[in-house]
C-alpha cells in the first residue's frame, strides 16, 4: 500500500549516483551539485488517490502528481522530458521513465527499520524488431 511511503524522508547517504547521472547524460556541473545535495523526499496521498512526490533541496525542488498505473509526462530534475508510470510491485513503489528510446527505473522500498531505500537502474534500449 502507498500509505507506507507517505511522509517526509531525508537523504542520509547515496551510492553510485554520479555514475547514474553520467549514464543519463547529465553534465559535469549539474552532477557536482547533485552529488552534494541531500534532498528531502515528501510523499503525500490525497482523498481521490492522487499521489504527490516532492523532492526538495536548496538546489532545486521538483514536484509530480500522479495516479498509480497511469502514464504521465514528467520533467525531471535534470530537465529530461519523460513518460513516467508508477506502480506498486512486491511492496515497492516503482517509477519507470522512458524518453528517446531510453529507460530508467527507480524502486523505492520502506525497510523494516523504517528507512526508505531507492535503487536506480538505467537502461539504454535498442529496438531489435519493428
Amino acid at each position: 500500500m502507498v500509505d507506507n511511503f507517505v511522509g517526509t524522508w531525508k537523504m542520509i547517504s547515496s551510492e553510485n549516483f554520479d555514475d547514474y547521472m553520467k549514464a543519463l547524460g547529465v553534465g559535469f556541473a549539474t552532477r557536482q551539485v547533485g552529488n552534494r545535495t541531500k534532498p528531502s523526499l515528501i510523499i503525500n496521498l490525497d482523498d481521490v488517490g492522487m499521489i504527490c512526490v516532492k523532492s526538495q533541496s536548496t538546489f532545486k525542488t521538483v514536484e509530480i502528481k500522479f495516479k498509480l498505473n497511469e502514464p504521465f509526462e514528467e520533467t525531471t530534475a535534470d530537465d529530461r522530458k519523460t513518460m513516467t508510470v508508477f506502480t506498486l510491485e512486491n511492496g515497492k513503489l516503482v517509477q519507470k521513465q522512458t524518453w528517446d528510446g531510453k529507460e530508467t527505473t527507480i524502486e523505492r522500498e520502506v525497510t523494516g527499520d523504517g528507512k526508505l531505500i531507492a535503487v536506480r537502474n538505467y537502461f539504454n534500449l535498442k529496438r531489435i524488431c519493428p
